[in-house]
């Protein structure tokens, strides 16, 4: 059956049917988003609550325990960890991959709500959770800076305008604010006014409650009108509470202006945020999931001059952050890679045939092939980004293939002298059969992927889907529209009407044939030798393998860099801030910075901050992001009780969404047994601090926060009628920043927040200071009843699993790979010999890397037995599918070969190359075996004369075959621009392994063919089965 008979016979159709190919590809190409990777959902939630002046320890005790019991019993948990500081506790729950999202918060929600009794009652608020993708960078930072404005103004504007503004942009996802936090009415009270005039905290409490009230007054009506009753109930600014009247005393009214200072300010002191030399409030973006970056960016910008307008004219909106500028340059330089690689690929074919008419028509099924893979990619909804441009790049030497193979069986065909359209029809139904076995089985290798689970299918889904895409759509365009164009435009021609070129192609193919035989039957005589070498490289392969260098994923250039500033345990928002300053001049003043952004204090806690470093093009710092970071590690002075972490930023991220990572690598210690984890982290951190390997290691010095424990003396406090809870009340009220109550606004809701006055909460002494109210009305101060003992604590207590943990992060040195890394941290760990109610583990792209270095080899085997399981069911054989499989090694080999002689890495980009090994070098083994059967079959050759014949005939096309690979892959080695630390690597991969394998499966397919052919006839007279070559027909 000729399945291109009725394309050649109808050539309007044909034609027609390629233009609506193009068409929908055309029209898909408009509509797919832009992003730099694929989508890739890690279903994260992570679930905030808030406690002023709660310490870390009564946080983890009395908020995060509680939840993480009630979050324990969800389905598909597979990460749960939390985080508790000063007020604040994050719990963050990582699902399966494939859960889903909305219905795990559903079952979060429930179970905040059936953890509300276990919870502290002093909570103003339940627990909230957000949904979030921890492997979705931002993709704009925008600030706002007044030289006039307070920031707690500038965040109101954030909150109330700005952000509610950018969430209708379609794209815009979640819009998180930072730098400061909204106004509020600050009352700081004054201890020694508050004794001398007798008043209590709680007096004070109650006075501001009860006269700050917005409650519903109802309506008269007289039967006709109806009167809405509103009343002065609402004190808004700070002068309006400075009257409010506490009490009569001595016939005098004692007014709150006269034991506090009343004053407009925010609710959180201990927050602060800049951009560039200015303070500031940053706003950071996220996309939705799925949205096209590039045209969300573009209508954030659209608005921007809009919402600038909006704002009062002493406040500035800055651009402080923006992803797209290089997002497009990678895409860009892949689209144009992509275009040389078509251009290559052509002139090859032109090269090699020498024919202006027969090089057009691989040049029209390339563009066929490539745009009608747009609409299968929009069907799936993929996105245009760095992983299925790399596709269709690399698309662009497998789909000419297609058509090199047929133009080139109907071009031998012309040129012994048959009609050009017998030679369509008989040269389309030669090669028909060996396509679909080249195609399917190709399609089998990627397919293959998709079953691997884990990370590896998440990204590499979209490449593997876009490269089989435009496999078949290439087989469909190589049985249909080139044979129909090879029976209408090429012609027969004689010696003497040969051009200049296609006599030197001519002469060429002819020496190389020549040349190819004598080989060939040298090999063909020593058929032990060479399968010896095929052994040899099997060995090799494996060899390699264990020493080449291994990494997880190239490291990206994006553009960015985050910055984790860290300080001594128990440092203070103000001596803090000093540090900040030193470390933002610093790294604002490097030649490659173009502005730098951040936040301090807030829920970072007060010794921590976070650093949005954003560099100038590449064109123009000449150095990358990574060798930006060692230049400011050098350059950045020491600075006592702080450092600072710098990491680039990627665009893809991994760690299930942990808090306070300051490096793509962590080590966590975990235990049920707290005294343990504090006795032994110490040691795992000096241990790790030895390594060479290792580079800026961010660990917590020990318990360097300070901590004053009130001793009270039960007995004594109960003999004067004092208890606990009044004891507890007085201090949230004093040193608390206690929220007592809520100012209602048409556009958003403000706090009063009482707290003694600063001055007063610097020293432990000042706790002499506060008093209590006894049975009997008298005032006594807290020494009374009471002693503080100063101790060391916790600023931070994290949980992993439900039990306390303790995190350790580190980067790679300069030239070790994460592989190497690991190893070390492996080896020093069992010299530390932790026992085992302390737990180790890797944490981040650390643990990634572990567990797709163990799938690997698994990977590479189920590839290989689907493709063994396709050819076996093409063939009708158990025994040529494995001759086809013996051209593999010799690909890994030049593969593992180059990244080890060149100095690279072996990271999952390099394994997607292996994978395209797989399908390109046994498409070179099809082409000889189908033909060698062939003439078996119809001719009556046997084995030795049919396989040599079959290798000289199929020289040409293997040869043109294997150079648009390479050529369609040199773009992707030579690349430079952004993203070329993607491409290259894969670029490497192919070429090198190409290159050898060309070289060795020439010789080593012949013979191992031989050799399985007697193996086969053996077997077949074992079992009484006929061996007649009509009997070893393919489906």
């Amino acid at each position: 059956m000729n399945l291109s008979g009725p394309f050649i016979r109808r050539p309007v159709a044909t034609m027609l049917l390629s233009l609506a190919i193009m068409l929908l590809g055309g029209v898909s190409f408009n509509l797919l988003p832009v992003s730099p990777l694929p989508q890739i959902d890690f279903p994260v939630i992570v679930v905030s609550a808030s406690l002023p002046g709660a310490s870390p320890e009564v946080m983890a005790s009395t908020v995060a325990t509680p939840l993480e019991r009630s979050f324990g019993s969800i389905a598909g948990v597979t990460t749960l960890s939390s985080s508790s500081s000063q007020g604040s506790t994050r719990v963050i729950l990582a699902f399966d991959s494939d859960r889903d999202i909305n219905g795990a918060a559903r079952e979060v929600q429930a179970a905040i709500n059936a953890s509300r009794n276990l919870l502290p009652s002093g909570m103003r608020s339940m627990p909230t959770y957000r949904k979030i993708n921890p492997s979705q960078a931002p993709i704009m930072v925008l600030s706002l800076t007044s030289d006039v404005l307070p920031k707690g103004q500038l965040y109101d504007l954030a909150s109330t305008i700005l952000s509610q503004s950018l969430s209708q942009v379609p794209g815009v996802g979640e819009v998180q604010i930072g730098g400061s936090s909204l106004p509020a009415v600050r009352i700081e009270l004054e201890p020694k006014a508050l004794d001398q005039y007798g008043v209590s905290l709680d007096e004070v409490r109650d006075t501001i409650a009860n006269a700050n009230v917005r409650r519903p007054k109802g309506s008269v009506e007289d039967g006709e009108r109806n009167w809405q009753i509103q009343a002065n109930d609402q004190l808004e600014k700070a002068k309006d509470y400075e009257p409010l009247l506490i009490r009569y005393q001595d016939g005098a009214a004692l007014r709150l202006s006269d034991v506090a200072k009343i004053s407009d300010g925010v609710e959180d002191r201990y927050n602060s945020g800049f951009f560039n030399n200015d303070a500031a409030v940053l706003l950071v973006i996220n996309r939705q999931s799925g949205a096209n970056i590039i045209e969300t960016v573009k209508q954030i910008k659209d608005q921007l001059p809009a919402l600038q307008a909006v704002l009062p004219s002493s406040v500035k909106l800055n651009l402080a952050m923006d992803r797209s500028p290089v997002i497009t340059a990678t895409l860009h330089e892949a689209e144009m890679t992509l275009l040389i690689a078509v251009a290559l690929v052509i002139l090859v074919v032109y090269l090699f045939l020498g024919n202006f008419r027969a090089s057009l028509i691989p040049t029209l099924a390339v563009p066929v092939s490539l745009v009608g893979t747009f609409a299968i990619m929009y069907l799936y909804g993929f996105s245009l980004n760095n992983l299925s441009l790399m596709a269709l790049i690399l698309a662009t030497g497998l789909v000419v293939d297609d058509a090199i193979v047929v133009l080139e069986n109907i071009s031998r065909h012309i040129d012994d002298g048959i009609a050009p359209m017998k030679a369509a029809y008989l040269g389309a139904k030669e090669v028909g059969f060996t396509l679909l076995s080249m195609n399917v089985s190709l399609v089998a290798v990627f397919l293959s992927i998709l079953f691997m689970g884990g990370i590896v299918t998440s990204l590499f889904r979209e490449f593997s889907i876009t490269l089989a895409a435009a496999i078949i759509v290439s087989l469909v365009v190589s049985l249909t529209l080139t044979p129909m164009l090879c029976a209408r435009w090429l012609k027969p021609h004689d010696k003497g009407q040969q051009t200049g070129l296609q006599r030197w192609s001519q002469k060429v193919n002819d020496h190389m044939v020549a040349g190819y035989a004598r080989s060939l039957d040298w090999v063909l005589r020593h058929k032990r030798l060479t399968l010896l070498s095929l052994f040899v490289t099997i060995g090799v392969n494996i060899a390699l393998y264990v020493v080449v260098p291994k990494t997880f994923m190239p490291q990206q250039d994006t553009g960015q860099l985050i910055g984790f500033v860290r300080g001594d345990d128990g440092l203070s928002f103000s001596v803090m801030q000093p540090k900040m300053e030193i470390f933002r001049k610093a790294v604002l003043k490097d030649p490659a910075v173009e502005s730098v952004a951040g936040f301090i204090g807030g829920s970072n806690g007060t010794n921590n901050a976070v650093m949005l470093v954003r560099l100038k093009p590449i064109k123009e710092r000449k150095l990358s992001a990574q060798a930006v970071i060692e230049r400011l590690r050098k350059d950045v002075p020491l600075v006592p009780g702080g450092r600072l972490m710098l990491m680039a930023d990627q665009d893809l991220q991994f760690g299930g969404g942990r808090d306070q990572t300051s490096s793509q690598y962590s080590y966590i210690l975990q235990s049920g047994d707290l005294a343990a984890l504090r006795l032994w982290y110490p040691k795992v951190v000096a241990a790790l601090r030895e390594l060479p390997e290792l580079t800026a290691i961010d660990a917590r010095e020990g318990r360097g926060a300070q901590q004053v424990t009130l001793i009270v003396d039960r007995d004594q406090a109960k003999r004067l009628g004092v208890d606990m809870n009044m004891v507890t009340s007085v201090l949230n009220n004093a040193y608390s920043q206690r929220q007592i109550s809520t100012i209602y606004d048409s556009l958003n809701q403000y706090r009063v927040v009482m707290e003694v006055n600063p001055k007063y909460a610097q020293d432990p002494i000042t706790l002499n200071q506060v008093q209590v109210i006894t049975a009997d009305g008298a005032r006594i101060p807290l020494s009374t009843i009471a002693h503080y003992e100063n101790s060391l604590a916790d600023d931070r207590v994290s949980h992993e699993g439900q039990f306390a943990s303790e995190d350790i992060a580190f980067d790679m040195a300069p030239g070790v790979t994460v592989e190497q890394g690991t190893a070390a941290i492996e080896r020093a760990i069992a010299k530390v010999g932790l026992p085992e109610d302390v737990i180790a583990k890797m944490a981040g792209t650390a643990d990634a890397f572990a567990a797709t270095q163990k799938s690997q080899p698994f990977m590479i085997l189920g590839a290989l037995v689907a493709v063994y399981l396709v050819l076996g069911i093409l063939y009708e054989s158990y025994i040529h599918p494995l001759t086809i499989l013996s051209t593999l090694p010799s690909a890994g080999v030049g593969a593992l070969l180059s990244i080890y002689v060149l100095g690279g890495e072996f990271s999952l980009i390099s394994l997607l190359g292996l994978f395209l090994l797989i399908g390109v070098v046994k498409k070179n083994a099809i082409l000889m075996i189908d033909l060698a059967l062939q003439l078996e079959r119809k001719e009556g050759m046997q084995p030795l004369e049919s396989i040599r014949s079959a290798c000289l005939l199929r020289l040409r096309p293997i040869l043109m075959t294997t150079l648009a690979a390479i050529l369609g892959a040199l773009p992707l080695l030579l690349s430079t621009a952004e993203g070329a630390e993607m491409r290259q690597p894969l670029g490497l991969t192919i070429i090198g392994g190409l290159v050898f394998s060309q070289i060795l499966t020439l010789y080593t397919t012949p013979v191992v063919y031989l050799y399985l052919d007697r193996l086969r006839h053996r077997f077949n007279g074992w079992r009484g089965v006929r061996t007649d070559a009509a009997l070893d027909t393919p489906l």
